[in-house]
């Protein structure tokens, strides 16, 4: 069973977002082991094109999978996206501009393998942000995403899903579908270039913190 929640966001739209918390939001229902399909969360950046190398800014979308929606809380987040940068709430900061203060013990690892497949948490294995990289890699075919210089696309790796502990040590994992406005299933010039930056992934969340599994 999936459910699909729509995250359309213009940058006004992520301020308007401000009362999505853990107190006043309606989140979607998250049944045990029910795979939740989050569509179109759109995670802009600024780039400074000056500086060599560019430096990207702006503020980071943040996520809680408690409420299973976008959050403007400084504590109650698990992952914040922004380009294709994605940070956990543990660890410490890379040194990345804009990015939120860390006040859990979110940690991540990727696996490869069939989404619905990957049923057990290696709960040694979870690593955080911290000063030498993040937790998520940044960077073609070093975390979630190759990059075509051609095209200027950012494909998501088949296979590829990320399992997080969240800030209150429970878990999560996550399979990023696609990167671009309503996730055409062809990326041409056009998209690549004015779509870009609206994440489609599924999830499932796991609220038992003493689970070793989904």
């Amino acid at each position: 069973m999936k459910k699909q929640v729509l995250l359309t966001l213009s940058i006004i739209g992520i301020m308007s977002f401000t009362a999505c918390s853990k107190e006043d939001s309606n989140p979607p229902e998250n049944n045990q082991n029910e795979s939740i399909l989050v569509s179109n969360l759109h995670a802009p950046q600024d780039t400074d094109y000056t500086q060599n190398p560019p430096v990207a800014s702006g503020a980071f979308v943040k996520f809680d999978f408690e409420t299973g929606a976008i959050t403007n809380s400084e504590t109650d987040w698990d992952i914040a996206f922004r380009g294709t940068t994605l940070l956990v709430n543990g660890g410490s900061s890379s040194g990345i501009v804009d990015a939120p203060e860390r006040s859990g013990n979110a940690g991540a690892y990727l696996v490869d393998g069939i989404f619905d497949e990957i049923t057990t948490i290696n709960t040694g294995a979870f690593i955080q942000d911290s000063p030498m990289g993040l937790a998520i890699p940044t960077g073609s075919g070093n975390g979630w995403y190759t990059y075509d210089p051609t095209l200027l696309a950012i494909y998501p790796i088949p296979g590829k899903v990320i399992v997080l502990r969240t800030a209150d040590n429970k878990f999560a994992k996550i399979e990023i579908l696609s990167y671009y406005k309503d996730a055409p299933a062809v990326i041409n010039e056009q998209i690549a270039l004015n779509d870009l930056r609206y994440y489609t992934f599924n999830y499932v969340y796991q609220d038992d913190e003493s689970a070793n599994e989904f």
